[in-house]
C-alpha cells in the first residue's frame, strides 16, 4: 500500500467535513436573512366627532366695604344665575346644575395686606352646569346677555367670562373602528411595498397601535375643551414578514 494513501484519506475526510460545515453555515445564514426580511409601515386614521358632554362654570363676583352687603349681593346673583338656567336657558334640571358655596374674603386680614384697599371685602360664587345636552349648553352660553343686564358680574377675579368646556367621554365607542381603519391602511401599504419588491406579504411580526390623539377644530395642537367638534387621529405601526 502506498504510504501516502492513509494521509490522502485523512485529508479528504477533513476537507469533506470543512465543506459540509461551510454548507451548513451558509445555509443557516441564508435562512436568517430570509427570516429577517420584513417591512415596517405606519397606518393613519382620522375622524371628526361631536362632543358628548359639557361642563360650564358660571363665575360671578362682588366687592364692597360691608361683609353682609357683599354676601347678600352674591346670594342674589346666584339666584339670578340659577333662575336663568332653570327657566330661560333650555330648562336645565337640578341634576345638571350645581351651586357652589359663596366665598367672601377680607382683604385687610390677608398677610401683607395693604391698608389703602378701596373695598375691604371681595366675594365670588360659582354655578356649574354638567350635562350631556351639549347643544343646549352651547346655546345657553351664547345667551347670557340677560344676566349681564341684570347686573351679574360674570367671571372670577382677574378673569373674563369663560365658556363651556366640551368633552368626549365616549372615545372608546370610536376607538375600535379608528384602529381598524389604521390597520387596513397599514396593510394596504405593506402589500403595495411587497408587490413592488417582488415578494409576498407574510404574517404580522410586531404591532404598536399607537395613541389616539384628540384635538379641537380651533387649530391648536391639543384639546383645551373650547371646541365642540373633536378631531381624533391615530398612527399605528406594524411590521410584516416578507416571503
Amino acid at each position: 500500500m502506498n504510504p501516502l494513501f492513509p494521509r490522502l484519506i485523512a485529508a479528504f475526510l477533513v476537507g469533506l467535513g470543512i465543506a459540509l460545515a461551510g454548507f451548513a453555515v451558509s445555509h443557516g445564514l441564508e435562512r436568517f436573512r430570509m427570516s429577517d426580511r420584513s417591512v415596517t409601515v405606519k397606518g393613519l386614521a382620522e375622524k371628526e366627532v361631536q362632543s358628548d358632554f359639557a361642563v360650564w362654570t358660571l363665575s360671578f363676583r362682588r366687592a364692597g366695604s360691608d361683609f353682609g352687603g357683599v354676601q347678600q349681593a352674591l346670594a342674589a346673583d346666584r339666584d339670578k344665575v340659577t333662575a336663568f338656567l332653570f327657566l330661560i336657558a333650555r330648562g336645565f334640571t337640578d341634576a345638571e346644575v350645581e351651586a357652589r358655596p359663596l366665598q367672601v374674603q377680607d382683604l385687610f386680614a390677608r398677610e401683607y395686606a395693604q391698608g389703602n384697599q378701596p373695598l375691604r371685602f371681595n366675594g365670588t360664587g360659582q354655578v356649574l352646569v354638567k350635562s350631556d345636552r351639549v347643544a343646549e349648553v352651547e346655546a345657553a352660553a351664547r345667551a347670557v346677555d340677560p344676566l349681564i343686564q341684570a347686573g351679574v358680574q360674570l367671571g372670577g377675579e382677574g378673569e373674563g367670562h369663560s365658556g363651556p368646556r366640551f368633552q368626549l367621554r365616549g372615545v372608546n365607542d370610536v376607538k375600535a373602528p379608528l384602529l381598524a381603519e389604521a390597520t387596513r391602511n397599514a396593510r394596504e401599504q405593506a402589500n403595495k411595498f411587497a408587490a413592488e419588491a417582488g415578494a409576498q406579504l407574510g404574517p404580522l411580526k410586531n404591532a404598536n397601535q399607537g395613541v389616539i390623539r384628540i384635538t379641537g377644530d380651533d387649530g391648536n395642537d391639543f384639546d383645551n375643551g373650547s371646541s365642540r367638534l373633536k378631531r381624533l387621529r391615530v398612527v399605528s405601526t406594524f411590521e410584516y414578514e416578507l416571503k
